[in-house]
Order: C-alpha cells, then sequence, then structure tokens
C-alpha cells in the first residue's frame, strides 16, 4: 500500500472512496519533481529566512537607535521565521526529501515541529497585522502620543499568546503511523496530524475558527488599514507650504506603504492556495483523493505557503552602507536596516500645526 492508501484505509474513511480506487501519489516524475522544489524552496527559507533575520535581530540587539515601535514588531516576525528556518525545516528536508515521507526522529519531534511551525505561521500572521494597524496610528492620527514600551510589550505578548494556545491541537493530534514501503523493501513511518474520523465536527469546527481568526480576519483589517493610508498619502493634500524636505519625507512613506501593500498581497497568494487545498480536501474530499497528483498538489501548495517567509524577509530586510552615519560618527559599520526603519519619525511621535506638520526625519533633525 501507498502511504496515501493507508491513511485512506485506516484514517480519513469519512473521504468515503473506495481503497482500491485511490491512486498511488507516491511514484512517478510528477512526485519526484515536487520532491525537488521543496527541497530547493526548504534550502532558500533556511538561507535566507535564517540568516537574514538572525541579522536583523542582532542589529536590533546591539544597537539601541533602530528599537523603534515598528521595528519591534518587525522583529516578531524575524523571531518565527528563524525559528522555522532554523528548527523546522532541517527536520522537514529529511523527512520529505532525504527519506521520502518517512519520519524516524520520534512521536515527541513529531509533535513539536508541528506545534513550532504552527505557531511561527499565526505569530507572522499577527505580527503583519500588528504593523498595519501601527502603520495606520502613525499616519492617520500624528496628533496622538505614540503608545508606550510597555504597551508594545503587551502588544507583543498577544501577538505570541494567542497563536500558543490556538495551535495546541496541531501538537495534541499530530501522531506517527508506520506503513509498508510501496516495493515491499522497508517500513515507512508518517508524521502528520490525523484526527479521528468520529472527531471530524470537531476538526472542522476548529479548522474554521482558525480560516476565520488567522486569516480572513487579519487580511480584512490590513486591507482596511492600507486603504485608509493609501487616500491619507495618495489623495490628500499636506496643507500649507511643502518644503524639499516635506515632500522627500512624503515620498519616503508612500514608499514604505507600498511596499507593505505588497507583502499584504504576497500574503494572500501564498497562504490562499493553502487555505482552499485544505477547505476542499477536508469538506469536498472526494474532489481531491481521487486526484492521481493530489499528493503532489499539495508539495507544490506547500512551498508556496512556506515561500511567504523568505518574501517577508526580503521585503522587509535590506543591507546598505550608512556613509552619512559612518562620516558623522564613525562608530557605525554597515548595518541592517528595514524599509520601515527608514520613515522612523513617527516613534518619537508627530504634531500637526495649522499648516504642516512637525516631524522627525531619519538623522533625528526636526524640521517645519
Amino acid at each position: 500500500k501507498s502511504v496515501h492508501n493507508y491513511l485512506a484505509q485506516n484514517c480519513f474513511l469519512d473521504y468515503e472512496v473506495p481503497v482500491e480506487e485511490i491512486p498511488d501519489t507516491t511514484q512517478g516524475p510528477a512526485f519526484f519533481g515536487a520532491t525537488i522544489i521543496i527541497a530547493v524552496v526548504l534550502v532558500v527559507i533556511m538561507l535566507v529566512c535564517g540568516v537574514g533575520n538572525c541579522l536583523f535581530i542582532a542589529s536590533l540587539a546591539r544597537y539601541k537607535q533602530l528599537r523603534n515601535l515598528t521595528n519591534l514588531l518587525i522583529a516578531n516576525l524575524a523571531v518565527s521565521d528563524v525559528l522555522v528556518a532554523a528548527v523546522c525545516c532541517p527536520f522537514l528536508l529529511d523527512y520529505y526529501v532525504v527519506k521520502q515521507l518517512s519520519w524516524d526522529h520520534g512521536l515527541l519531534l513529531c509533535a513539536a515541529t508541528n506545534y513550532l511551525r504552527t505557531v511561527s505561521l499565526y505569530v507572522s500572521t499577527n505580527s503583519l497585522l500588528a504593523i498595519a494597524v501601527d502603520r495606520y496610528m502613525a499616519i492617520l492620527y500624528p496628533l496622538r502620543p505614540r503608545m508606550k514600551h510597555q504597551t508594545v510589550y503587551c502588544m507583543i505578548l498577544a501577538v505570541w499568546i494567542v497563536p500558543v494556545f490556538i495551535s495546541i491541537p496541531s501538537a495534541y493530534m499530530a501522531s506517527e503511523t508506520t506503513y509498508p514501503h510501496p516495493e515491499g523493501h522497508s517500513q515507512k513511518t508518517f508524521c502528520a496530524q490525523i484526527w479521528p474520523v468520529d472527531q471530524q465536527l470537531y476538526y472542522r469546527s476548529y479548522f474554521l475558527l482558525i480560516f476565520a481568526l488567522e486569516f480572513v480576519a487579519p487580511v480584512s483589517a490590513m486591507a482596511v488599514c492600507y486603504a485608509h493610508i493609501s487616500r491619507e498619502l495618495w489623495f490628500k493634500d499636506v496643507p500649507g507650504f511643502q518644503t524639499e524636505q516635506i515632500r522627500k519625507r512624503l515620498q519616503r512613506r508612500r514608499r514604505t506603504v507600498v511596499v507593505l501593500i505588497l507583502v499584504l498581497v504576497a500574503y494572500v497568494l501564498c497562504w490562499a492556495p493553502y487555505y482552499s487545498f485544505t477547505l476542499l480536501r477536508d469538506f469536498y474530499p472526494t474532489l481531491i483523493s481521487r486526484d492521481r497528483n493530489s499528493l503532489v498538489a499539495f508539495y507544490i501548495i506547500e512551498c508556496i505557503t512556506m515561500s511567504n517567509g523568505v518574501i517577508n524577509t526580503l521585503s522587509f530586510v535590506s543591507i546598505r552602507s550608512n556613509t552619512r552615519r559612518l562620516k558623522k560618527a564613525g562608530k557605525f559599520p554597515p548595518r541592517l536596516v528595514t524599509f520601515v526603519a527608514a520613515t522612523k519619525s513617527a516613534d518619537k511621535g508627530e504634531a500637526r500645526t495649522s499648516s504642516l506638520r512637525v516631524t522627525e526625519d531619519v538623522d533625528g533633525t526636526h524640521f517645519r
């Protein structure tokens, strides 16, 4: 039996598909091609997310001037991506590519990897939402004081606590299932969440809750935030005389918002296929289980989903030499900064006079 046949017979009887009609999807060139693709994606995640985000975290730890509100929120995204790159990806690479769907690391690590990966993905979602809300408040309500550090730490705690609790079923339902090798030469072990058939209603309710809480609601909230921000930056005139400094600052803000909107679009494009496939698999299983390439499709979709961490890293993080500060202070080496750090002006508050905004530029100087 193949892994798909075994799971269909022993775990997913609610699919109502005869075992003999479920094709062996673990053989053939399509499966081999999907294995190569996921290998490349996992290696890229380990290199880009692991190295890039570690550099960003190290920069925040070393330079206090980088620890503004937005960068602290981005740090959550960086930490969650590092956890996946450093802890989960090596095990997944061994499981998917080296061992060809065979888990040899025990039930505890199987549950821990599933749990940590799920927590990290939801932390990334919540961090993107927090960044969108932060930009919304800073741009649309510049007269209001920025959040205190205690409030920021509470927000960061909430970003992590919610995923920690809602991801518990991913660890509790994780299991190891041994099945024969298709050629009958050796045994293999499947590691995944497996819900009993008699708990199908609970699983579907849980999935719909996650779908609403960690996809529909955050995407809707981020879309609303960036729609209002875009209207403020592109379709409203700044009162009074606009100096060259004000125009440049507005351009920087617009570039930052464009990056954030692209991050949101990438998030939707990466995660929508995953949720769509899962909805079909769990609510209309016969549409998928009869397809010979269903497992290959899942491989490709999983690659697309996991690649979102790489996109976030490349979008938020860039490496550049701050030559102006090198000349001024002589103590700032080439360092890692973020696109959003370029709009550091919002960190200490903004004020609006009767005609112009009083702001702080990147180098800390004020202008009217």
